[in-house]
């Protein structure tokens, strides 16, 4: 647990040794980003313990797959083209000024906050570390008080291989959260709740610190009258009942043409036998995470059953030793636009599915929700392809899968309207935690002279072209 002025001297500490080391060399970032794969790689199996002690049962191939080796694929990718991100790069210069050049030199911000969300605690706190440290930045991390068991691990090996003035990690309830977002950074990086990201944005806007949310939404899935049902099936399970559902870019609603409906529903349930044999009993099937979330959820799925909504579960609920409860996955089919679970990003196994008409109405569906963080489409319709993504808004799209535009480190990952602000990863982190600085360097031989007064209409006439 970290007090107020123990949270206020390690931000000082960070903020004093950026400005004894204001531009870190190549080596020293690469160093740094080596410590940070070490630290995961070589404790692996106490982060799977760790995240299972939190949620009660976590599958053990699900945190390898989504937290391990995401951060060391990530550090792989930033310590590759490090060099390259960090080189001047030119900018052109309009003839009027020639022979000056300019260029855009990337300067280190200072010191950067990170707080991480508990659906994945180990990713979505050294994800934005890995750029913020190969942009040259110290580091601060808050990481989820609903997964204490993790958060105390990551701040024990966070202690053991980096200096707490190169990158720290502060332990703490809400007040030691709503302290962290209070602090003057540099620049502050959310991962939440819509809800809380507000909340953090305001404490952020009383220091001008920039921010970038991260924050979740209802990603829809549109299945095309072209696609393969059983194939849209597999990639949608595996994206919406990884981890439980409890994933900001998970499936959160189906949309497809009534006249498939019924075949769909059928294609689901053979793949979550295919996937789960033994069962939400299996080991392979993950828990949700502590008993508001439990409950949240059930209440989202009574309402729907209240209302009429036909309701399929293709599993048991499971009450474990520990306490914790896997949730079934399940379908509810047509849903009302008014129930919670389609005025609510569901964040757990429940699937609703709409039959609609045509394509049309899916695109029409779409935009008449918030833009969402995600938006996937199982169509090889090159017409239809391009229409969705010229005619709708969302923090990505991916076609013919689901989640895996997150794990591929050259692409920006961010959201857009009520789904965040701001992206990261790769060399959009990169820059995302950098000032881009102008640059200009005048030549000897310029005559930039002739602007002077008294001012030549000729002259005037020529440069105003």
């Amino acid at each position: 647990m970290t007090d107020a002025r123990e949270l206020q001297s390690r931000f000082d500490a960070q903020r004093q040794a950026f400005a004894a080391e204001p531009y870190p060399s190549l080596a020293k970032r690469r160093d740094r980003l080596a410590r940070l794969a070490t630290l995961t790689r070589r404790h692996r199996d106490e982060i799977v313990r760790a995240i299972a002690a939190d949620y009660g049962h976590r599958a053990a191939a699900e945190t390898q797959l989504a937290e391990i080796a995401t951060v060391g694929q990530a550090v792989r990718h930033a310590r590759r083209h490090l060099r390259r991100w960090m080189r001047p790069r030119r900018a052109a210069v309009p003839w009027r000024l020639l022979p000056a050049r300019a260029r855009i030199h990337y300067q280190p911000l200072g010191v950067v906050g990170i707080m991480a969300p508990s659906n994945y605690p180990w990713n979505l706190a050294w994800l934005p570390a890995v750029d913020a440290l190969a942009a040259g930045n110290r580091v601060l991390i808050k990481p989820s008080e609903h997964t204490p068991v993790t958060s105390a691990l990551m701040a024990r090996l966070a202690e053991y291989y980096f200096a707490p003035d190169e990158l720290a990690v502060i332990t703490g309830e809400v007040e030691t959260a709503q302290a962290f977002a209070a602090l003057p950074f540099d620049h502050l990086l959310f991962t939440g709740s819509a809800r809380v990201g507000r909340e953090v944005a305001r404490a952020a806007a009383a220091n001008l610190t920039p921010t970038t949310l991260e924050l979740g939404g209802k990603s829809p899935v549109i299945v095309g009258a072209d696609a393969d049902l059983a194939r849209a099936a597999e990639r949608i399970a595996f994206g919406k009942w990884l981890n439980a559902g409890q994933t900001c870019i998970a499936p959160d609603h189906v949309l497809i043409d009534t006249s498939r409906l019924t075949a769909f529903i059928e294609a689901m349930r053979k793949t979550v036998n295919d996937f789960y044999p033994r069962g939400t009993a299996g080991e392979d099937y993950s828990a949700v995470l502590g008993d508001r979330q439990r409950e949240r959820l059930e209440a989202m799925l009574a309402e729907a059953r209240d209302h009429g909504c036909r309701v399929i579960e293709l599993g048991e609920r499971v009450t474990l030793a520990d306490g914790g409860t896997k949730l079934p996955p399940t379908l509810v089919i047509n849903p009302h636009h008014a129930l919670s679970l389609m005025r609510e990003e569901i964040f757990g196994p429940w699937l609703p599915v709409i039959g609609l008409g045509d394509f049309d109405a899916a695109l029409a569906r779409v935009n008449a929700g918030p833009r969402p963080l995600a938006l996937y489409a199982f169509t090889d319709d090159a017409v239809e392809r391009r229409r969705l993504l010229e005619q709708t808004h969302s923090g990505g799209v991916v076609f013919n899968d689901t989640l895996l535009h997150s794990a591929v480190p050259a692409l920006p990952f961010g959201g857009v309207g009520e789904s965040g602000m701001g992206a990261y990863h790769g060399e959009s982190g990169f820059r995302r935690f950098s000032h881009e600085r102008s640059v200009f360097l005048q030549s000897r031989h310029s005559r930039v002279g002739w602007l002077n007064p008294p001012y030549r209409r000729w002259l005037v006439r020529l440069m105003s072209r």
